[in-house]
C-alpha cells in the first residue's frame, strides 16, 4: 500500500533539505586561511621560484582595496599596505600579508592563499585560493563581490 500523497513527497524533501543544512554548517566550520610568514621548520618542500614581486599603482590599489562578501559569508577587507603588498583581513582573524605578483594577483609568503582581484563582469569581484589544512591535497577556492570601498 503507498503512503498517502502529502508523506510520499515528504520522504523526498527529506533528504535534500539535510543536505542544504549540511552544505551551509560546513561553510561556517570551514577553518580560516593561516599564512606561515616563518616557514622554518624540520619539514623538507620542493617549491617553485618565487614570483618577483610586482609594483601597484595608487590607481590600482585603490580599485581592489574595500570590504568583500565571500560566497561562504566570510566577510574579508582588503588595504594595501605599500605600493608591493597587501592585507586582507577575513572576519576578525589575523591579518595576512600578500605580495603582487601579477596584474591583480596576490600570494602569501607561504604560497598557501592567492587572491585575484578585478574579477567578474564587472570586474569587481575577487577569487581567493588557499590550502586550509597542510596535511591534506586540497584547495578551496572561495568567489567574491565588493561590498564596499
Amino acid at each position: 500500500m503507498r503512503p498517502p500523497y502529502q508523506l510520499h513527497h515528504l520522504r523526498r524533501l527529506l533528504p535534500a533539505c539535510l543536505l542544504i543544512l549540511a552544505s551551509a554548517a560546513s561553510a561556517r566550520t570551514m577553518p580560516y586561511p593561516q599564512v606561515d610568514d616563518d616557514t622554518a621548520g624540520s619539514t623538507v618542500q620542493v617549491r617553485a621560484p618565487a614570483a618577483a614581486t610586482i609594483f601597484v599603482t595608487p590607481d590600482q590599489a585603490s580599485e581592489i582595496a574595500g570590504s568583500y562578501s565571500m560566497s561562504n559569508g566570510w566577510h574579508t577587507k582588503v588595504a594595501m599596505v605599500s605600493g608591493r603588498y597587501i592585507e586582507a583581513r577575513i572576519d576578525g582573524e589575523k591579518p595576512m600579508r600578500l605580495r603582487s605578483i601579477g596584474k591583480d594577483t596576490f600570494v602569501s609568503r607561504d604560497g598557501k592563499v592567492s587572491m585575484r582581484f578585478r574579477e567578474g563582469e564587472f570586474a569587481d569581484g575577487m577569487t581567493m585560493s588557499f590550502v586550509p589544512d597542510t596535511g591534506l591535497a586540497q584547495v578551496v577556492v572561495l568567489s567574491s563581490r565588493m561590498a564596499q570601498r
